[in-house]
């Protein structure tokens, strides 16, 4: 295995991570997200609602959840690109449902399963095709150590998704660990975010961190251009990954409700066009940037 193929794996891993949110207790979760793009006049916007409904089915811990999202991803594209065409490429829809089932086993573990389908398309044709679908599937177990009421707790998550189409086309690996050792002080280890926080009080926190975001999104007319080598390219779909580091804030309205506002720099950003194979047609951005998100959440 070369060095790209090896890198593909591995940023795989940390994006269907990022969509599973396994470790994820918001019931609700509203954000916007602003990030100017480095040495250019294109600007990425994404507006975003989420939230899980938990059903009761027993007294046992064994409870059905259905989690649903929206996303608009917003490309002000407004340099000079070789595709004429860029009207139908400023904005992206993700229209997202799962059905879960998770209920508690022994020594504290706790089983979880998801399957759902994700529509991600710029919907700029007369109606919905199946390329704009995506489907996922996932198996999770939970270890959680320590009491709840306890100032100190730690949960370990493991298991295994699998979503198609995607780059990478066999079941990737979830681990995460995070930990409340003190008090004032808890860390997260993994994905979607490796993160340490520090509690001022039951209402104030402040956390460093680095995270992955990503969108991805079907083009419904596939644009066809000749690259500045003479080649023929045909764009099919349209991505972003980013890998970010930030300082955030948190304020508690409630013990369940909050504000937040992270702000920070990428690691790595890259926007793209890429085939039907994944493969990269057009780089419309990769340079490391400025960026800014902040909403509110729900949270259990």
């Amino acid at each position: 295995m070369n060095n790209n193929n090896l890198l593909m794996i591995c940023i795989s891993i940390c994006c269907v991570i990022n969509t599973l949110r396994s470790q994820d207790t918001n019931l609700a979760r509203l954000e916007y997200v602003y990030i100017p793009q480095s040495k250019s006049e294109n600007v990425y916007n994404g507006f975003r609602f989420s939230g899980n409904y938990p059903i009761k089915m027993n007294d046992r811990g064994t409870y059905l959840v259905m989690s649903f999202q929206y996303r608009l991803n917003s490309l002000q594209l407004n340099d000079d690109l070789v595709i004429l065409d860029k009207k139908g490429l400023q904005e992206f829809h993700t229209i997202g449902f799962e059905l879960g089932y998770t209920y508690k086993m022994k020594n504290d573990w706790r089983f979880g399963a998801k399957l759902g389908t994700r529509l991600s398309s710029n919907l700029e044709a007369s109606g919905i095709d199946g390329d704009d679908f995506r489907y996922a599937g996932s198996v999770y177990f939970v270890k959680s150590y320590g009491d709840k009421t306890s100032p100190k707790t730690a949960r370990l998550i493991l298991g295994l998704r699998y979503a198609s189409p995607a780059s990478i086309n066999f079941p990737l690996p979830i681990i995460n660990y995070s930990k409340r050792f003190h008090p004032s002080w808890s860390y997260a280890l993994g994905t979607p975010k490796t993160s340490i926080k520090f509690f001022f009080n039951e209402t104030n926190t402040l956390q460093a961190f680095i995270g992955l975001d990503r969108f991805y999104g079907n083009i419904q007319n596939n644009r066809v251009f000749v690259d500045e080598n003479g080649e023929t390219k045909v764009a099919e779909n349209a991505s972003m990954l980013i890998v970010n580091s930030a300082l955030g804030y948190e304020y508690y309205f409630t013990e369940h409700l909050l504000f937040f506002a992270y702000a920070g720099y990428t690691l790595s950003n890259e926007i793209r066009l890429r085939d039907k194979n994944q493969e990269n047609v057009l780089i419309l951005n990769d340079r490391n940037t400025f960026y800014m998100r902040g909403g509110i959440k729900l949270k259990l």
